[in-house]
């Protein structure tokens, strides 16, 4: 567990550093303030000032790694000597796979990752709606998912973000508990081929885990479910937003036609 010191140290050494690079990072601040293992989380101190900071974040058998180190302490193997304490865990705690995540535009964590052989796995985008007239359309229905679905659920994640079936079942199974959030099946035809989450912050709604099954892509149901979500969302006040996986930018195309620009994107990398 960190301490509310170590948290805020955290948090003046992001600013710094992102201030520094002209860039954001992803610190998942929520489980951060959750934390009960304190083997999640490596810091390394010089002369009482946070220099270093590396956090493992566990989905199920995957494990995310994000890190930073303080501009002017660069270049002298403090976050090196981290980063082999982390992997040293993480080969103890048994993780399948590892990510190694940084913002796409940092060209100093992309040479990190070259010289560990870490290879491209694929770019999560943040993306903000920017209003512009949206016509509402027809033929499909969303309802809020119940338990019963999870199986479908899990089916999707795995078909659709290529993820471990035991990491499915434990995402899905912890974002039911969630609040301020709307998970919804998309029927066609009373038959379940996609899901969207939605979940709201402040004035913010965020659009997560969407996905349709294969066979049913590309018949122009993701940008009908898209602009239904979009408008329902904004009619209540809120900025909309969308959190997505992308291998190529070709790929943000169905996005960008609803009216999304990306503000953010970051990089995963995998690493063995």
């Amino acid at each position: 567990m960190l301490t509310n010191q170590q948290l805020l140290d955290i948090e003046k050494l992001q600013k710094e550093v992102e201030a520094f690079d002209e860039l954001e990072l992803k610190l998942n601040w929520e489980m951060l303030r959750a934390r009960e293992d304190d083997q999640n989380d490596f810091l390394y101190y010089k002369e009482n000032e946070l220099i270093a900071f590396i956090g493992l974040y566990a989905f199920g058998s995957t494990v995310e790694v994000t890190g930073m180190v303080k501009p002017r302490e660069r270049q002298k193997a403090y976050f090196t000597q981290l980063f082999a304490e982390a992997m040293r865990v993480v080969r103890e705690k048994g993780y399948k796979r590892i990510l190694l995540n940084a913002p796409a535009s940092s060209q100093s964590a992309k040479q990190f990752l070259k010289k560990r052989r870490a290879s491209y796995a694929f770019t999560e985008h943040q993306m903000k709606w920017k209003p512009k007239p949206l016509e509402v359309t027809t033929g499909f229905v969303l309802r809020k998912a119940t338990l019963s679905d999870l199986d479908r659920r899990v089916q999707l994640d795995v078909e659709s973000f290529d993820i471990l079936r035991e990491d499915a079942v434990e995402m899905e199974s912890r974002i039911n508990g969630e609040e301020d959030t709307d998970v919804f099946m998309i029927e066609v035809y009373n038959e379940s081929v996609g899901k969207i989450r939605v979940t709201r912050e402040k004035t913010e709604a965020w659009i997560y885990g969407f996905s349709i099954l294969p066979k049913y892509q590309k018949k122009g149901i993701g940008r009908k479910v898209l602009q239904s979500i979009v408008i329902q969302e904004s009619e209540k006040g809120y900025s909309v937003h969308l959190d997505v996986e992308t291998k190529n930018d070709r790929a943000l195309g169905l996005y960008e036609s609803v009216g999304f620009e990306v503000v953010h994107a970051q990089d995963y990398y995998e690493y063995k």
